[in-house]
Parts: C-alpha cells; sequence; structure tokens
C-alpha cells in the first residue's frame, strides 16, 4: 500500500493548493478569481467564443461557466452579445477594462509560474509541464 507522502493524489492536489493559493493571492488585487483569469486569457486567445465553445476550452461545465461569466460581465470584465446568426448562442468578448490589465495580469501569472518553479531546472520545468499536460 502506498504511503500517503508518495501518493500522486495527495501530492498532485498539495501543489494544487500552493499554486492556486499563490494565484489568488496575485489576483486579489484586481478583483478577479484564477477560474476568471484563465477565462479573459481564453479570450484574448480566441476573441468572441461561444459560452459553450469557451466551457470546452476550458474543461468547466456550463452552469459553473454561466455564473463566472455572469460575474465577470457583472464586474466589466467582459461583454456578453447573443450571435446575430443564431440567437440561441452567446459570444463572448474582452472588456476595454480587461484589454487595458492585460500586461498586468501575464505579469501576476509569470510572476506566480517563476515562484512555483523557482527551485526547479529548465529540463525540471519542462518534463513537469508536458507530464502535466499529458494527465489533463
Amino acid at each position: 500500500m502506498t504511503d500517503y507522502n508518495d501518493c500522486i493524489v495527495f501530492l498532485l492536489a498539495k501543489a494544487y493548493q500552493r499554486a492556486h493559493a499563490n494565484i489568488k493571492r496575485r489576483l486579489n488585487a484586481y478583483g478577479l478569481t484564477p477560474v476568471q483569469n484563465i477565462v479573459l486569457e481564453a479570450l484574448r486567445c480566441e476573441e468572441g467564443l461561444s459560452a459553450g465553445d469557451l466551457s470546452s476550452k476550458l474543461v468547466l461545465d456550463s452552469a459553473t461557466l454561466s455564473g463566472v461569466l455572469d460575474r465577470m460581465s457583472e464586474k466589466g470584465w467582459v461583454s456578453k452579445y447573443v450571435d446575430d446568426a443564431d440567437k440561441r448562442i452567446l459570444r463572448i468578448y474582452l472588456s476595454e477594462k480587461a484589454r487595458d490589465l492585460h500586461d498586468s495580469l501575464a505579469k501576476e501569472r509569470e510572476g506566480a509560474n517563476e515562484e512555483i518553479l523557482r527551485e526547479l531546472s529548465l529540463e525540471e520545468r519542462l518534463l513537469l509541464k508536458r507530464l502535466l499536460k499529458d494527465l489533463r
């Protein structure tokens, strides 16, 4: 039987807790959560996604994403528009506020990544990233 200190599930959970607390602390000044930040980054890469496509890309269930988008819209981070061609589709766009703060948010994300990876060599960083993508 695996000791909890060698249990992958336990180790991943503790690593997640540390990483999540780190980025959460950094984003708090902006009034953003880590999930909201990743929504902004996904939209920066591909603005005008439908809520369904965004849900698929971020692997979030539609009910969760719907609440996230509602709060982001209320706080002025995104705008939601009904698709002209298909009224059933909701398209999501970055607000001017989100565009203006992109560089600052990217620096916070980079700082969080650097803090988490500080002890790892370049090779270890690349391997960790590859392994996490494979597990995802």
